[in-house]
């Protein structure tokens, strides 16, 4: 029986062509589709998954006088864990862990610079999961001038040697010697903590790391378990209290993130320097509720074509009721044709699937690859996927093509019923609403990535090249700016301890207005030489520009707009030109010399903060930025790499353009946009797909109608009219719908732009237009060829 079902399924399949290949491209589409978003949220998902459980990291919510807003951070205070220890004995363990990034180290000749470095506390490999291949990773994070090295590192220094016992040097600021005491595995890809090796925190330790109030290392706690967070977190403003100064206590709030949500759950929170790869946790859920779209869109598809032509299949259900076969006989047929359908789709779908990853993986900079051999679970998971999707998309097709009467099916009686097209008409509304409700998204997501990335920040950003700058390399950086600027392809060169388009650091700093108390005050920094305002062509409004000359380091400072309303925030009425010449800064030598113009240094999700610029270059300045002469990047670019070369023979050039950081700064917004747009155009799609096979249903059924219509002098154009008509009108109504649930819900997801575009109704039309001229392009091409048929062929049997 079984295989008599087998072969009529594939007959069927084979006879109806058309409804079959549109039936098994939109399900394999939809099943690809959803494949790749589900693999995508699975890898989301695996981060940090390998270590133990009840493992959480502190932050901080930080409001400072003088901040326009709190701001929530992921950096804590050196002393904090260890108090925490003592005072909670919910906290089993803690580890603290500092970062250096382009770490430079040295074996006999050979110098590398890895990417990340990190100091941790002895504790480190009791909290985390991390591999050791060889050696004795414990006496590396415990003992000072020990250190365990990853694969990738060994090989870089050693090459094929034994890198245990050996010696390696570290120039920077400092000069250490580390010796090798362990090999570990490199980090994994799924894992927030990236490193190249590990050394001893305590190792490094001075007195000043143990003052509350600096925020400078990520702090983890290993939690007892069944610990309840929340009921954790109300005991720590009275914890602030007593180991803080009071006026200081109230500026700083604590929160914790499970190790497991911190990767997807912390979009929202700044100096976030340990988080690789962070990724909203909305967006991958957005992801998957849009593929689960496009599948139900895909099943729905194949529900529509397959009640459409139940006349067609009545005859033969007639006959078998006739000779004894009974309905779940019947509608077990109908459902192993479906489920037939649904595999040879999965077939379809896996290679699309394979086509597909590397432009995902390239969009998305991960490494996901389809473990269809290399975990057997995932493939039964996806055979019984697919046969669940192959039940529910046949389970009403069954059920209805079973019920047919036999003696009124025989009798050429079968009614395929209205209810059973208006049900059509519905799920086509609810198609082209879901298509349509993405187009829209798609289009708004679009607008807002190109206005952020197009609105004038405040500053000039084209043609500047940013080389980052070490302790040693940047001590150098008055002879690399003097030897740049003797080339005429250099138009002009400064420095600073930040780059714009990152998150500045915070500082604190006190003000007196006239004869008014000092007051103390927190504020973001940017540390600068005395070009750099007008590198940047940061307009000031009030006041002047930093000095050309040495005596105004440390005391000159600059704040912006938002700065001055705080400042003024005692004196209303007063001109922001009055704050020319106050007393303000890290000491009481400052003054302020000039207002700056508000300027968006942070990504447009943020609004502009309260800002100082100091001319401080004695401090130390980590980034280069060079304004090079258009037409002419390549030369510069070479010649401020051979006079890098010049200068630092023993470090490596590195250098970005201002504009590709930027990029880099809405790189998520721009793959949430580039992903919701290829499911939506797989939306629309798989929507035409259907479309297309029911207008050829339609036109197939109604030819002798429009076989007496052209006898009657109806022009084609009047048939076009007739067979387009309907759909169009479903379409039109699908919009109807899809517009206030679009508007809505993006009207939603603009609130988390600081800076943000409106909501036209134009863009609705504009989309309206383009889903009506796609459904009419779509069932053009059967409404044209009924159209123009010969109607002498179509009425012959009559």
């Amino acid at each position: 029986m079984i295989k008599n079902y087998f072969k009529i399924a594939w007959r069927n399949l084979w006879k109806n062509k058309v409804s079959s290949v549109i039936n098994i491209v939109g399900l394999a589409i939809g099943m690809a589709a959803c494949i790749v978003i589900l693999l995508f949220v699975a890898y989301e998902k695996s981060f940090d998954r390998f270590h133990g459980d009840n493992i959480v990291r502190l932050n901080e919510v930080q409001k400072f006088p003088g901040m326009a807003a709190s701001q929530k951070v992921g950096l804590s205070m050196y002393p904090m864990a260890t108090a925490l220890k003592a005072d909670f004995p919910e906290v089993k363990n803690y580890t603290r862990v500092k970062w250096d990034r382009k770490y430079q180290m040295t074996y006999n000749e050979r110098r590398v610079f890895v990417p990340q470095v990190l100091a941790v506390d002895s504790t480190f490999l009791d909290i985390f999961n991390f591999k050791v291949i060889k050696g004795n990773a414990k006496d590396a994070i415990e003992k000072p001038n020990s250190i365990a090295i990853t694969q990738e590192t060994a090989e870089k220094l050693f090459g094929k040697e034994d890198p245990i016992g050996k010696v390696i040097n570290h120039f920077g600021g400092d000069t250490l010697k580390f010796t090798v005491t362990a090999v570990m595995a490199n980090s994994p890809k799924n894992s927030q903590l990236q490193f190249d090796a590990l050394y001893s925190l305590t190792g490094i330790h001075q007195k000043w790391m143990d003052r509350w109030g600096g925020n400078w290392l990520n702090t983890y706690l290993k939690m007892a378990p069944g610990t309840d967070l929340k009921a954790f977190e109300a005991k720590m403003p009275a914890f602030v209290k007593k180991h803080m100064k009071p006026e200081q206590a109230t500026y700083y709030q604590l929160f914790y993130l499970p190790l497991k949500d911190v990767h997807a759950g912390s979009t929202d929170i700044g100096l976030d320097y340990l988080n690789f790869q962070k990724f909203d946790q909305k967006s991958t859920n957005l992801f998957a509720i849009i593929a689960f779209i496009v599948l139900v869109i895909a099943c729905v598809n194949f529900m529509n074509l397959s009640t459409a032509r139940s006349a067609d299949r009545a005859k033969e259900v007639g006959i078998r009721k006739s000779i004894g076969a009974n309905r779940p006989q019947l509608a077990f047929q109908f459902l192993g044709e479906t489920i037939l359908l649904s595999l040879l789709a999965l077939v379809l779908a896996l290679a699309l699937v394979e086509i597909a990853l590397p432009y995902v993986n390239n969009l998305s900079l991960r490494d996901i690859s389809l473990p269809v051999f290399s975990q057997p679970s995932f493939l039964l998971v996806v055979l019984l996927s697919t046969i669940g999707v192959g039940i529910i998309s046949g389970i009403y097709p069954a059920l209805f093509l079973s019920s047919f009467q036999p003696v009124k099916v025989l009798k050429g009686s079968v009614d395929t019923g209205k209810n059973k097209g208006t049900l059509r008409n519905v799920l086509v509304v609810g198609q082209f609403t879901s298509a349509v409700f993405l187009m829209i998204a798609t289009v708004f997501v679009v607008k807002q990535l190109k206005f952020m990335q197009e609105k004038d920040p405040g500053f000039t950003r084209e043609q500047v090249v940013t080389v980052p700058m070490d302790k040693i390399s940047g001590q150098k950086y008055p002879l690399f700016k003097q030897q740049l600027l003797g080339n005429t392809l250099i138009a002009g060169v400064t420095a600073s301890q930040d780059q714009l388009g990152s998150h500045l650091d915070q500082s604190g700093a006190t003000f007196q207005y006239k004869n008014d108390p000092v007051r103390e005050l927190g504020v973001t920094q940017l540390i600068v030489d005395n070009d750099y305002m007008r590198l940047y062509n940061i307009k000031i409004i009030e006041g002047k520009d930093f000095s050309k000359d040495k005596s105004g380091n440390g005391r000159e400072y600059i704040i912006n707009e938002s700065m001055a309303h705080e400042l003024l925030r005692d004196h209303p009425k007063a001109a922001i030109s009055t704050l020319i010449g106050q007393r303000f800064g890290f000491d009481s030598l400052g003054v302020i010399t000039g207002i700056a113009k508000n300027f968006n240094f942070n990504s447009l999700h943020y609004k502009v903060e309260n800002l100082l610029i100091a001319n401080q270059s004695d401090w130390g300045l980590t980034t280069a930025s060079i304004k090079i002469k258009p037409g002419k990047s390549k030369e510069a670019v070479e010649f401020i790499k051979a006079t890098w070369k010049n200068i630092n023979p023993d470090y490596p050039f590195e250098y970005q353009f201002l504009d590709d950081h930027f990029a880099e700064v809405y790189r998520a917004d721009n793959q949430v946009s580039k992903i919701v747009g290829i499911l939506a155009g797989l939306a629309i799609l798989i929507s035409c797909l259907g479309l297309f096979g029911l207008a050829s249903f339609s036109a197939e059924k109604r030819v002798k109608e429009i076989g007496v219509r052209k006898v009657l002098g109806a022009s084609v154009k009047n048939i076009v009219l007739l067979l387009s008509g309907h759909f169009i009108k479903l379409v039109l109504i699908s919009n109807l719908i899809a517009w206030p649930l679009a508007w809505y819900v993006m009207n939603h997801w603009l609130q988390d732009f600081a800076y943000r575009i409106n909501i036209t109704w134009a863009t609705f039309v504009f989309v309206a237009l383009v889903s009506v001229f796609i459904a009419l392009v779509t069932i053009s091409f059967q409404s044209i060829k009924a159209a123009i048929a010969n109607p002498v062929k179509s009425l012959r049997s009559e």
